[in-house]
């Protein structure tokens, strides 16, 4: 079978739960012997690969503009897709969704599967026609697409209601792992244990002014490392970094990837989601897979990653954040608890090859 993903930025990915969702199915599904093919933006990696662990790369470009540079590129991907034999399109995310009507209009016997990750227009990035443009992709991908997968039990429910549709839930993952030694994140003064994790992209949605608040309350020795950069949100970048002062207990370390991002989540004593909204957080899924114990916001979609593996507060509740960090970080051997819970559980309900096998099943399912 021959899968083309479009709407990714790109694999292996450098940052974003799309790309990592992307490079994980693709890595799998290949593997298990799929022709596969993943559209990459050209601007994306410094490299631009032809393959990855078997997965065929096609990079193309798009217009670098925060509401263009998505679309322009999903463009060129479905005009490309139009000269391959492909058995498959899968789209990701409801922006790029937004043009699989040109695919149904020009290669209408293809069979078209389409992710629904997250409900993009409540991220507070997007000005008001980006927004209404983005609740447009999303009706064109549920009504246009052949099989919805929704990431969580919430927008399950949600396109059921909403598209009188039947959505399958097929959830993110993670791959359980050996903790990284510290070696490379001596440079930021760190050693196993001694500080807080935030990563994740600095937009503001993902609420991580609340967890500089917060930490600001603590009595602590440890320090708080924010991992992760902006995406067209250099205004609310300012913002954390005026928030923080000159308090050098809070390290910004930027994007980290490999090596370096492993030992990040490996040696962290607890890591924090304190977003306002998610589709379900790979990043979270990852650190319950490094074995590392999680205190997240009590939306939702945070609540089904952690069932009741983790710690939670109260949303957008600085204070209530505050009070639960100073908890933790006075019980570590509730900590080290919970992070056993969480790996066990990534293992049982997250694990990126059982996913994998649930997705093929799905493509398997719609060209019978």
């Amino acid at each position: 079978m021959r899968i083309a993903f479009i709407g990714q930025k790109g694999i292996p990915a450098k940052n974003g739960g799309v790309e990592k969702y992307v490079e994980n199915l693709a890595i799998n599904l290949a593997a298990s012997g799929q022709d596969v093919l993943v559209y990459n933006r050209r601007n994306y990696l410094p490299a631009q690969l032809q393959e990855f662990k078997g997965v065929k790369i096609i990079n193309l470009p798009g217009l670098r503009s925060k509401n263009l540079e998505a679309i322009s590129h999903t463009f060129l991907a479905c005009l490309d897709v139009l000269f391959r034999k492909v058995d498959i399109i899968h789209f990701q995310s409801i922006g790029p969704a937004s043009l699989m009507w040109l695919i149904k209009l020009l290669k209408p016997n293809t069979t078209i599967v389409f992710t629904f990750h997250c409900q993009d227009y409540y991220h507070q990035k997007w000005g008001f026609f980006a927004r209404r443009y983005l609740r447009f992709g999303e009706r064109i991908g549920c009504l246009f697409a052949d099989k919805i997968i929704t990431v969580s039990k919430e927008l399950t429910e949600y396109a059921a209601r909403e598209y009188k549709k039947d959505p399958i839930y097929i959830p993110n993952g993670a791959n359980p792992v050996e903790k990284t030694p510290v070696r490379e994140i001596r440079r930021w003064g760190l050693e196993e244990k001694n500080y807080i994790v935030y990563i994740g992209r600095l937009v503001r949605h993902k609420g991580v002014h609340y967890l500089i608040e917060a930490y600001k309350r603590l009595e602590t020795d440890k320090k708080l490392v924010i991992v992760g950069e902006g995406s067209y949100t250099d205004d609310y970048v300012a913002d954390l970094q005026k928030l923080t002062g000159d308090d050098n207990n809070i390290i910004f370390t930027g994007n980290q990837t490999g090596r370096i991002l492993s030992e990040l989540y490996s040696n962290a004593y607890i890591f924090v989601q304190p977003s306002e909204s998610e589709g379900l957080s790979i990043a979270l899924l990852e650190a319950m897979a490094y074995k590392t114990a999680c205190l997240v916001s009590d939306i939702r979609a945070n609540l089904e990653a952690i069932g009741p593996a983790g710690l939670v507060f109260a949303n957008k509740d600085a204070n209530d954040l505050s009070l639960k960090l100073q908890t933790a970080l006075d019980n570590p051997e509730k900590i080290m608890e919970k992070a056993n819970e969480g790996f066990e559980r990534v293992k049982r309900e997250f694990n990126w090859r059982d996913i994998s096998d649930k997705v093929l099943d799905v493509y398997k399912s719609l060209k019978k």
